[in-house]
């Protein structure tokens, strides 16, 4: 595995509280995301793949609908039907496109080889992911990134399977989890080792000061469905220096990571990963957390549950 630019865990209290350094932040601040290596130990890295693996076995397919996720390439439609839009506060299977005969509706591979997604809700419902998002190391690394009161409004295992998991173009996280003004940021945790030959991410360095969410991921007005809209409002997150000169086109840096690894990603940040055609898969876990006190309204495909997005500060 080639390196990647790396830097130590943040130091934990002994309460396991923490935070990042100020080189950490620095160079968080500049490149729009960071690489921070063993943020989760061998042992519970580990048993969240074990959990991922015993649900990816044990779910039914009796009573799916079959939704297949969708990214949107290659001219696809987006995905939008019910059972993704009312995920928000379940856990819920979501198929690779090309596990499914797109004629039949049939399952091409066994269904633990055929999932693409597992979301939103893991950080709520599952006890094994709830423990690894809602911690005191998270909360750390929120306040030193300067959350105010950071909430976790969704989660999801993206599984990359083998030979058949789907590339991902070039997107930025806030169009999806869109608040004004911008604030989310990803929090990626590798379960297995992310390489190039099995679909690591690749940044665009920086694009997150020079790239604003010019469009927003909503359910359309008369309920059927989704689509892309214009952003109405701020474009950049209040804290960023924009740079007034765009880029014709953006260099993308793949990033290997090691299992276990835990990579910020600010959610104007430019990035993308390809097709898994071998034989390994890359399963990571994911969770996003937005400004609580910035606005969220009603047209984000992703509503809050009856009790609200899950707060990070106890």
């Amino acid at each position: 595995m080639a390196p990647s630019r790396t830097l130590n865990p943040p130091e934990q209290h002994e309460d396991g509280t923490g935070g990042l350094t100020p080189e950490q932040l620095e160079l968080y601040r500049n490149d729009g995301y960071l690489i921070i290596p063993d943020a989760l130990d061998a042992s519970t890295t580990t048993s969240l793949l074990q959990e991922t693996k015993n649900m990816l076995s044990s779910f039914s397919v009796d009573d799916h609908p079959m939704t297949k996720f969708s990214t949107g390439d290659n001219n696809n439609a987006h995905v939008g039907d019910d059972y993704f839009l009312t995920s928000g506060d379940k856990i819920r299977f979501l198929f690779e496109e090309d596990a499914v005969d797109s004629t039949t509706g049939a399952l091409l591979k066994p269904k633990h080889r055929a999932i693409n997604k597992i979301g939103h809700y893991l950080h709520a419902l599952n006890p094994a992911f709830r423990n690894s998002t809602l911690s005191p190391f998270n909360a750390g690394v929120a306040r030193s990134l300067g959350f105010q009161d950071p909430r976790v409004l969704q989660s999801m295992i993206i599984c990359k399977q083998p030979e058949i998991g789907g590339r991902v173009p070039p997107h930025q996280d806030s169009t999806f989890l869109y608040t004004n003004p911008p604030s989310a940021v990803g929090f990626w945790i590798a379960l297995e080792d992310a390489t190039a030959e099995n679909g690591c991410l690749s940044f665009a360095k920086g694009s997150h000061r020079r790239s604003p969410v010019t469009n927003r991921f909503v359910r359309k007005q008369n309920g059927e469905g989704t689509e892309f809209v214009d952003v109405e409002g701020a474009r950049f997150a209040p804290d960023i220096e924009v740079e007034e000169q765009a880029r014709e086109e953006e260099m993308y840096a793949m990033a290997e990571v090691r299992a276990g690894t835990l990579v910020l990603i600010h959610g104007n940040l430019l990035h993308k990963s390809e097709k898994n055609l071998s034989r390994k898969s890359r399963f990571i876990y994911t969770f996003h957390v937005i400004e609580g006190e910035n606005d969220y309204d009603g047209r984000n495909w992703l509503q809050p549950p009856q009790e609200g997005f899950s707060m990070m500060y106890q």
